[in-house]
């Protein structure tokens, strides 16, 4: 999958939205870049982990795979919610660029023959409605949230390189590469005008975030 075109009007705008919620649940997702792989090793096939590493691997790649469809919802609700068309633009263009994570995600959990999240039409919506408030709260806001929804992701991807299986190379290329791009589009927000989001915002935030990435690493 790939995400529609950028949409220059708000009607664009909204059949982008619908399109992306059904590629985004129900579509193969397609990368435009190749998988990320570990410099100087071949990819480890997932049998060659251990039944209790295969499970982990599998929970922590679930988890990542459920953020990135919450990627797809926050940035698209942000265009539609926007009346900036270049903000619109931008936040189409890093929807576009998340678009890889969701292939490389669930292409490893389909290697490690594991399913993605059974909630994700739920989180899609969660995100979506979020999305929807932070673009109505004025440009600075709203690149003000994807600044600390991206800083909290890295930091997130981060724990997971800690946390899976050493032998587990192909996932542990994957997260490493989400990583460096959720920087770089804290970085481009930044770039663009992002207010600070007061402290406790911050904190709902990361409570949410973390109700969701529990619930995910099971179901």
């Amino acid at each position: 999958m790939r995400s529609s075109p950028m949409p220059e009007s708000f009607s664009d705008a909204l059949l982008t939205a619908a399109d992306t919620a059904l590629r985004t649940l129900f579509a193969p997702p397609r990368a435009a870049r190749a998988t990320p792989r570990a410099v100087h090793s071949e990819p480890v096939a997932a049998q060659a982990l251990s039944a209790e590493d295969k499970r982990l691997s599998a929970s922590l790649m679930r988890v990542n795979h459920v953020g990135e469809v919450c990627a797809q919802a926050l940035y698209t609700a942000q265009a539609l919610a926007t009346p900036d068309p270049s903000l619109r633009r931008h936040f189409m263009r890093a929807c576009n660029e998340e678009t890889d994570h969701l292939a490389w995600t669930k292409q490893r959990l389909d290697e490690l023959g594991s399913r993605p999240s059974l909630l994700n039409p739920l989180w899609y919506a969660g995100a979506f409605g979020i999305g929807l408030v932070a673009g109505r709260m004025g440009n600075a806001i709203s690149l003000g949230f994807v600044v600390e929804t991206e800083r909290q992701v890295e930091a997130h991807l981060d724990s997971h390189l800690e946390r899976l299986p050493l032998g587990d190379a192909a996932s542990r290329a994957i997260v490493a590469q989400m990583s460096k791009d959720e920087a770089g589009h804290a970085s481009e927000a930044l770039n663009a005008g992002a207010a600070e989001l007061p402290g406790p915002v911050k904190g709902l935030m990361r409570a949410a975030a973390k109700v969701m990435t529990t619930t995910a690493h099971h179901i």
